[in-house]
């Protein structure tokens, strides 16, 4: 099992008290954005500087996505693009700007079947719009300020509710998972269909029967509450499970009054506020505040503003870790193959229901924003795991283990997910908790029409007035979608030099995508007239002396590597010389947990050393603290 040696080192640290120093996980979801829409251009984390990016037969990467001479004349194909190139009003109207389709078909039309380059083709040429940060100033500066995740993964390939659905429970129930193993329990579900029946036979049926994940945190009697108003964008999936349905009425059953009733999140800021949070939160936003197409990226800001200013001012914020996730990409395309289980894994491959693309993934699919803010992931870290929906399951089970709780592993969530996706323990650091708060950029208020009566149920909170934001937006800008550059300058564009430049800290188990330093006690591993040695670490880690790129050995979750200089391009060998790719020695690289760094083991089970005088030394076994690893973009 992959997280064998990161759960055991962290069992040990949570019998010591650090896993259990969390009292209180709020998880908030929000909609329908993608990795590199949002967070292409940011430094140190897999974005368009990727020197991993994938070529695909034709020799386009996926940076290069199809187009056809239906579409234009001037180019066979669109790189990314940043949505407010022309300036001016470009930058209010497309706020409420719309990409594509979130669904089953057009995700998998994109995919590609792995290819991944027909976001352009198969959705449309907005789809590879991208924001800077400019134009969504509070997303980077949460994510900047702790830690943002650049491998976190929609659950499945597809729109809103399954992705929800699996947030809630684990799974969409497909066949070969544990509890519907032929198929017949039930009915899988891949759309947002949610008209009683079933589409057709064990197929998109509702209302859904198998169990949630809260229902394993009330048997245990674990404290949980899901904070929404009425106007919940119907984002919240346990009121579409038979058993929630059954329970409605009865206003004391803990079904209905935890997981179906209507708190508030007035009621969240103040219990944040006074740290009376129960043990887990859901957070479900209003849709005018959700970022869902047409709905304002600015307007999902001021909320993120709203909630993570509720947590960190809020009494028990030494004690609370909060995960802001988004539940699929929304029509918005993302460069990263998503990273999935092998063909004909049971529960993971199915046979496409809609006919479209014969065996295909369930999921995971693209990669979506995942930021976590807590005082044991404060600093602007990137972490590197790969992870899904599940993996936030997967952490409130470890932690709830951790404290104590027995019966608390959902039986829903499917094996290969279990084994190979991150339970996101190894994105904090218990020893070093940091209880700054950073600077942020809080967005403006979203616009409210007051000239309509308070509603009396208080889902709009004290200030009154429906949101008007997109709205607004829509009759001021009519067509907020801008001409589509295509021509030989998008083209031929090199996406790294879009980036900004800089250095994240990277946290959690190594995979490919960025340019990574590796440095201890203040030197820097680098290639020295092609031969490996240590020179002194820059303060800003830009030595492109320094400067590495992984690749990856054996499948996605192995740790084992070759690694190449960004100086000379040649890869380390044998005797630690540079030398050609196909001599290139394998070298296995493991996070030692709890901001301990990194070991760098060669094939012969030697471990790389930092001598008293900088020099490079081998040894067998490894002790003391590991290397520093820190993923850097620079153009130089």
């Amino acid at each position: 099992m992959r997280f064998t040696t990161a759960i055991a080192l962290y069992a040990a640290a949570a019998s010591a008290g650090s896993l259990e120093d969390i009292k209180h996980v709020v998880l908030f979801m929000q909609e329908n954005r993608a990795f590199d829409h949002y967070f292409g251009t940011m430094a140190g984390v897999r974005g368009f500087a990727d020197p991993n990016v994938q070529v695909n037969p034709d020799g386009r990467s996926t940076f290069q996505q199809l187009v056809t001479p239906a579409m234009s004349n001037a180019t066979n194909q669109l790189t990314p693009w940043p949505l407010n190139y022309l300036g001016g009003n470009w930058s209010q109207a497309t706020q409420c700007m719309g990409a594509g389709s979130n669904s089953w078909q057009a995700m998998h039309e994109a995919y590609s079947g792995g290819l991944n380059n027909e976001w352009a083709v198969g959705n449309t040429p907005w789809s590879v719009g991208y924001f800077k940060r400019e134009d969504i100033p509070t997303h980077f500066d949460v994510a900047e300020g702790w830690t943002v995740g650049d491998m976190y993964q929609e659950a499945v390939l597809a729109a809103t509710d399954p992705n929800r659905i699996v947030w809630m429970s684990g799974t969409v129930n497909n066949p070969g998972t544990t509890n519907n193993p032929d198929g017949s329990n039930g009915g899988m579900i891949l759309d947002n269909t949610a008209s009683p029946g079933c589409e057709k036979p064990h197929f998109n049926c509702f209302p859904f029967t198998w169990k949630t994940v809260p229902e394993y945190w009330q048997a245990a009697n674990v404290s949980w509450q899901v904070y929404q108003d009425a106007d919940n964008f119907e984002d919240n999936m346990l009121a579409y499970f038979q058993q929630y349905q059954a329970a409605a009425s009865d206003t004391n059953d803990p079904l209905t009054k935890y997981g179906n009733s209507y708190p508030g999140l007035d009621k969240f800021y103040a219990d944040a506020k006074a740290g009376t949070l129960p043990m887990i939160s859901y957070i479900i936003g209003p849709a005018e505040l959700s970022e869902h197409p047409p709905y304002l990226p600015s307007d999902g800001a001021w909320l993120i503003n709203q909630v993570v200013d509720a947590v960190t001012q809020g009494a028990a914020y030494n004690e609370t870790a909060l995960f802001i996730s988004y539940d699929e990409g929304g029509g918005f395309g993302d460069h990263v193959t998503p990273f999935h289980a092998p063909s004909g894994t049971a529960g993971e491959w199915i046979d496409d229901p809609y006919g479209l693309v014969g065996e295909t993934p369930v999921g995971p699919g693209f990669r979506i924003p995942l930021f976590i803010v807590s005082p044991w992931t404060r600093g602007g870290h990137v972490f590197t795991e790969h992870a899904d929906h599940g993996s936030q399951i997967l952490f409130v089970e470890e932690w709830l283990q951790a404290l104590g709780y027995d019966n608390v592993q959902s039986k829903e969530l499917p094996p290969w997910r279990r084994e190979h996706m991150s339970n996101l323990v190894n994105a904090f650091d218990f020893d070093h908790p940091d209880y700054s708060l950073p600077n942020m950029f809080h967005a403006p208020a979203p616009l409210r029409d007051f000239s309509q009566p308070e509603p009396t149920d208080g889902q709009l909170g004290a200030l009154g007035g429906n949101y008007i934001g997109a709205a607004t937006c829509q009759a001021t800008y009519p067509d907020s979608q801008p001409p589509v550059p295509y021509g030989t300058n998008n083209a031929n564009a090199n996406m790294a030099a879009q980036t900004e430049q800089g250095f994240k800290q990277v946290r959690g188990a190594l995979t490919e995508g960025r340019y990574l330093t590796f440095e201890l006690n203040g030197w820097g591993l680098a290639n020295v007239g092609n031969f490996l040695a240590f020179l002194p670490a820059s303060r800003k880690h830009d030595d492109i002396k320094q400067r590495w790129i992984l690749h990856q050995q054996g499948d996605g979750d192995s740790k084992v590597f070759t690694i190449s200089s960004a100086r000379s391009g040649r890869y380390i060998g044998p005797l630690l010389s540079l030398v050609q790719q196909g001599k290139a020695e394998h070298f296995t690289i493991q996070d030692l947990g709890k901001g301990n760094g990194y070991s760098i083991t060669r094939g012969n089970g030697k471990c790389l050393k930092l001598g008293p005088a900088g020099q490079l030394l081998q040894s067998l076994g490894w002790n003391g603290p590991g290397f520093k690893v820190f993923s850097v973009t620079y153009h130089s």
